[in-house]
């Protein structure tokens, strides 16, 4: 049997091999030079003024929630289908988390869904709107700004899987991560996302004070003054030690270099999957595509109808599986996870309960071979009889 692709999978070179080596031989392999040579062609890649490295995309939600000063009490809304750090990032700072629905085809967090979130927030002060540019394609961000300006509210983008994605509202050509619309937006490197730095993450804002802000809170809060003695710092409020290294950023300038190609592959293979998988509709169909987003996909999702194929999910995972097609889910519904339903109780979201009971991701990473779209596909067509 062919080997088993994965649902994601990093792409190493040699130059990036080297980068890191290079790195290792210098005198720097922390809080060094290579830290903001990577943040400096991170924020001329997306188009923004500053950007801010750390040390994964959980640090990069927290730092964001710290940076606004989000307190205990107060309200952070986020998409129910997203990974568990976007809500989470409310926690950590003591907020409470009001789950939005999502667009059951394609899983991103609308201006509707949003309105409803907010009209759940009740009396207590909303801080904090989190869209999540779900797979890679963007939300709907003019419309969702102009709401949670309404309510008072900041809105941070969740970006880690959209890295490289492209947007136009109106005749406006705009890059996710330029910040146009929000305050901030995070990022993760993470090796199944499209550009890998091991672990990593990037805050980007167009705000100097937000942007010195972050750096101070990612390295223990600690400023120095100057003119201060050379050993001298203070620490003017707690912050953490969410430091990205040089060794990994020697590694993500690497990787950035090559963030053109491995679009253009994506992109390839996102449209490969669009034409093999036609045929398969309506039991199988991709996910809904918004007409303002030309995404770098970071995931291949798939809606299936499992009950008309008259196989349980799990039955096609296991199947797949054993033609060496590796899948995933992307995701289990926050709303539903223990702890959240023991602080807020059973939520009714339908369209996050639809996305859920249809999805699968399905392999989509750039060292894909031109022939393993039709070999996924034959494999889903076999598994499903089609």
């Amino acid at each position: 049997m062919d080997a088993v692709l994965p649902y994601g999978r990093q792409t190493i070179e040699d130059d990036d091999i080297a980068a890191v080596a290079q790195a290792l031989r210098g005198d720097f392999l922390t809080t060094g030079p290579t830290v903001e040579a990577f943040e400096r062609a991170f924020a001329e890649t997306v188009g923004a003024r500053h950007a801010v490295a750390c040390a994964n995309g959980t640090a990069a939600l927290h730092l964001a929630m710290l940076a606004l000063d989000v307190k205990p009490g107060e309200v952070v809304i986020a998409p129910s289908i997203t990974f568990l750090a976007t809500a989470n990032c409310a926690r950590y700072v003591g907020a409470d988390v009001v789950f939005a629905d999502v667009d059951p085809d394609s899983g991103l967090m609308t201006p509707a869904t949003l309105a409803a979130a907010i009209d759940r927030v009740g009396g207590r002060r909303l801080r904090a709107v989190l869209p999540v540019h779900l797979r890679g394609d963007a939300c709907e961000l003019p419309a969702m700004a102009d709401l949670a300006h309404a309510a008072g509210a900041v809105l941070v983008e969740d970006a880690p899987h959209a890295v490289g994605t492209t947007m136009k509202f109106g005749n406006v050509a705009e890059a996710v991560g330029d910040v146009r619309h929000s305050a901030m937006a995070t990022f993760s490197f993470h090796p199944v996302k499209t550009i890998a730095t091991g672990e990593g993450g990037m805050v980007t804002t167009n705000d100097p004070a937000l942007a010195e802000r972050l750096r101070v809170l990612r390295s223990h809060g600690m400023v120095r003054p100057d003119g201060a003695d050379p050993w001298w710092y203070e620490m003017v409020e707690p912050g953490f030690n969410y430091r990205l290294p040089d060794i990994l950023c020697a590694l993500g300038l690497s990787q950035l270099k090559k963030l053109p190609r491995f679009a253009a592959r994506r992109r390839a293979l996102a449209a490969a999957y669009g034409e093999a998988l036609a045929p398969l509709a309506p039991l199988v169909r991709t996910a809904a595509r918004p007409a303002w987003s030309d995404p770098v996909l970071h995931l291949m999702t798939v809606l299936i109808d499992f009950e008309a194929a008259g196989r349980s999910r799990r039955a096609v995972v296991d199947a797949l599986r054993a033609r060496g097609v590796g899948t995933q889910v992307h995701y289990i519904p926050v709303h539903r996870q223990p702890y959240y339903r023991g602080l807020y109780g059973d939520l009714e979201l339908p369209g996050a309960e639809a996305w859920y009971a249809r999805c699968l991701s399905l392999p989509l990473y750039p060292g894909m071979a031109d022939g393993d779209v039709a070999r996924v596909v034959g494999a889903l067509k076999d598994v499903l009889g089609l």
